[in-house]
């Protein structure tokens, strides 16, 4: 399967690592709402992966007809959904502490996440302290996923190569991004069909399936 050694394993947050989706996806309609733009989870479930500005943009080009100035809208939708976002309502998947536990003393562990940063630390922090070596968070870089520059420049500070890499992904353009770095990508289908992950490299059922494939990984 690989002609590389895997050095490092990067990991998507909200839906590899957090069942978070929902409350992001409740948190965006209203505050989307609250500015008269309608949108429907499903909307924000396709977007999974884009950093705020791109989720806005793209909401934007669902609602033309909307009035409220795009300057606006790119400052006041982000910050009234982190006021809405329930993060006592996310949990961890179950055992996932435990695997990255003993992931941690073979592969270099990274994040990847379009999560806004202050969210991405305080959830890592809450459940997997002291684990990841680095984190790319949603306000590190100007492109968000689907471009190449997350995961581009997590690859960039783990000092390693991408042929060294493996990337698990859950969301379509999280996919999307991985590939374009030109990064070995696992899907995982959480909140969707897995052939809608179809462009990953291999595409798992469930995390009990993933948790197997990790382990195979420690033993290459």
């Amino acid at each position: 399967m690989f002609l590389a050694v895997i050095e490092a394993l990067i990991f998507d947050m909200d839906g590899v690592l957090i069942d978070s989706m929902k409350q992001h996806a409740i948190a965006w309609k209203i505050a989307f709402i609250e500015v008269g733009i309608g949108v429907n989870e499903r909307d924000i479930f396709s977007l999974e992966g884009e950093n705020d500005t791109g989720i806005v943009k793209n909401i934007l080009c669902m609602n033309k007809d909307s009035c409220c100035e795009p300057e606006y809208l790119f400052t006041t939708v982000p910050a009234r959904k982190h006021e809405l976002f329930d993060r006592d309502r996310v949990t961890m998947f179950k055992d996932m502490d435990l695997c990255l536990s003993s992931l941690k003393s073979r592969f270099k562990l990274a994040v990847v996440s379009g999560s806004d940063r202050i969210t991405v630390e305080t959830m890592i922090d809450r459940y997997f302290p002291q684990i990841f070596d680095i984190i790319v968070s949603g306000d590190d870089t100007t492109n968000g996923k689907p471009a190449s520059d997350p995961y581009d420049k997590a690859v960039e500070i783990l000092r390693t190569e991408k042929e060294n890499c493996v990337v698990i992904e859950n969301a379509i353009l999280g996919v999307m991004s991985a590939k374009n770095a030109g990064i070995f990508t696992v899907g995982l289908p959480t909140y969707l069909d897995r052939k809608e992950l179809e462009h990953a490299d291999i595409v798992l059922k469930d995390h009990s399936e993933l948790f197997r494939f990790l382990e195979l990984l420690m033993r290459i």
